[in-house]
């Protein structure tokens, strides 16, 4: 009678503690789910608030005006200038004319060279012409500024606000889709700057960046992995690329500003220089990764590889490398997206610089995406806060596309062993 109550109350504790342990397990999945929705909330409220900002960017406003051009002479600026006054012409006060030439970009005199050069024809006739609406036109007519504010809280005056609508009831304002915001370099004008110097600074810099590092990479993972013996120098080795991982950035930056500058004389601003130095960044991350990829190829493959008379090197190269090259290039790909988006050391060696021409080629003075992010972000002019956003956006897109190749290849060519 008492083993059986015994039995009666040990059952009983287990069967307590079962539920305890199923309702820990149940709460904590809970936990688990509020904490990734919650993260889920903030990263959509942030990536709706870039896109809300950003969209506006990829529109331009055009004004049409009708100009007059010169039989001779090449004062474009003043035939630009007379073109609007005569079709204001109740504006007579020199600020009033000042209000009125901001109606149009600085861009639209080169605009009509660009025309007249090309059809020598136009000369002493009378040429419509669409450029650029201004800055802060162009925030006016795509909703950024609202009339509803006071005059002294808004850039655009009321009287600027009168020739708007009017150009709009005649049909001379026009929003089209801003192809010169990917075809153009910088500009301290907003409507007139764009981000191809941006791109291609990138592109070539993460060229040189995994030119350099890919390789190098493979083949320390390689050698660490297959080839080394075990003693304190590889233990040393090894310690070190762990801690060059958790590295800053900016110290990577210090460092290319000390050696590829200083010592070496490289050009600034460079993207040969900013993917040396994202290279150096990337490094560890690859033969990280590298490693452990080659560490999941089982050993029976290079053990039959060597029973069949392929040497060390033959088995390693042969079969192991071509079984772990997908985790490499998933760490690869992975290494070189947050090279991507690194901006510190960039603004270490220069690339930060003011660049309007595109750079043709690695030597030539650039900047990167993130820098032209973070000198636009700088600007007061709301011009360049919608523009901040698109870019933003466009380096979002850049590191999706490059995770998600990563994850395509993993599944793609990954072997479950």
């Amino acid at each position: 009678m008492i083993e059986q109550v015994d039995t009666v109350k040990r059952q009983k504790r287990m069967a307590d503690l079962r539920d305890k342990r199923h309702k820990a397990e149940v709460r904590f999945r809970r936990i688990g789910v509020a904490a990734v929705s919650v993260g889920l909330i903030f990263l959509t409220v942030l990536f709706g608030v870039v896109l809300a900002s950003g969209l506006s960017a990829f529109k331009q406003t055009y004004v049409q005006i009708d100009v007059a051009v010169d039989a001779e002479g090449d004062n474009y600026q003043g035939m630009v200038k007379r073109g609007l006054r005569e079709y204001f012409p109740e504006v007579k006060k020199r600020r009033d004319k000042r209000k009125l030439y901001a109606l149009v970009s600085s861009e639209a005199p080169y605009r009509l060279k660009a025309l007249v050069e090309e059809n020598p024809g136009y000369r002493g006739k009378a040429v419509s012409l669409w450029v650029r609406a201004g800055a802060d036109v162009d925030m006016f007519v795509k909703g950024e500024i609202s009339r509803a504010l006071p005059e002294d809280e808004r850039r655009l005056k009321d009287r600027q606000i009168a020739w708007v609508d009017s150009l709009e009831d005649d049909g001379r304002v026009e929003t089209r889709f801003n192809w010169h915001f990917f075809t153009s370099g910088d500009s301290r004008e907003p409507e007139l700057a764009g981000i191809a110097v941006a791109v291609l600074g990138s592109l070539f810099s993460l060229l040189v960046c995994l030119a350099l590092s890919f390789p190098l990479g493979v083949l320390t993972a390689v050698y660490l992995e297959e080839l080394a013996t075990r003693n304190r120098w590889t233990d040393f080795i090894e310690v070190n690329i762990n801690n060059l991982a958790a590295v800053p950035s900016i110290v990577f930056g210090l460092l290319g500003l000390a050696v590829f500058l200083n010592v070496f004389e490289l050009p600034r601003s460079a993207p040969m220089v900013g993917g040396m130095v994202l290279a150096l960044m990337t490094l560890p991350t690859i033969i990280i990764t590298g490693r452990a990829a080659l560490k999941a190829v089982p050993p029976s493959i290079r053990e039959a590889a060597l029973a069949v008379g392929a040497s060390p090197l033959q088995a390693v190269f042969h079969h192991v490398l071509p079984l772990a090259m997908p985790g490499v290039l998933t760490g690869t790909i992975i290494g070189t997206a947050r090279a991507l988006g690194e901006t510190a050391p960039l603004l270490m060696i220069g690339m930060v610089a003011f660049v309007v021409d595109l750079p043709e080629t690695i030597l030539s003075p650039a900047t990167a995406l993130p820098v032209q992010v973070f000198l636009w972000a700088d600007s007061p002019e709301r011009g360049f806060e919608e523009r901040t956003a698109a870019a933003i956006l466009i380096l979002l897109a850049f590191t999706i596309l490059m995770n998600l190749t990563a994850v395509l290849l993993r599944k793609k060519y990954e072997i479950r062993w």
